[in-house]
């Protein structure tokens, strides 16, 4: 299975990052860090077609397999992942990339995260469970890093 690791984390080195190395190497993965990206909010217009989001999307819907990974904020993602994921309605609203995006459906996905507790909570899981299942992907295994110890 060709895997992609795709992380995100306000130090690309911390925690979320040796984390992120460590699952990509046992599974032999690409790791890709989302914050070395610009890309935009999400606009009704679409007025950020020129950033890097459409390339990096089109890049990760080749793989099998992704692993999102982030450490826990406020119960939730990064802000880079959350922009990400609402970048993605772009691809639906969009005839000409909406057949880009129905490839990724009936492909796996694994969630990463990292935080000072033991485990991640079902809000921040659920978050981003619920989002890949909606665009057809199947949960492969969730993983909790507490990096309070």
């Amino acid at each position: 299975m060709k895997t992609v690791v795709l992380f995100s984390s306000a130090r690309e080195n911390g925690n979320t990052a040796m984390a992120a190395n460590q699952i990509a190497q046992r599974l032999n993965a690409e790791l890709v860090y989302l914050d070395q990206f610009a890309i935009g909010r999400y606009s009704y217009t679409h007025s950020h077609c020129d950033d890097d989001f459409r390339q990096l999307l089109t890049k990760l819907i080749a793989f099998d397999h992704i692993v999102i990974a982030s450490p826990v904020y406020w119960y939730s993602m990064t802000a880079a992942l959350k922009c990400f994921f609402e970048r993605v309605t772009e691809f639906m609203d969009d005839e000409t990339l909406r057949p880009i995006l129905r490839t990724w459906r009936g492909k796996a996905f694994s969630i990463l995260s990292t935080s000072s507790g033991s485990h991640a909570p079902d809000c921040f899981v659920d978050s981003i469970r619920l989002t890949m299942e909606y665009l057809g992907l199947h949960l492969h295994s969730v993983e909790h890093v507490n990096c309070g110890q």
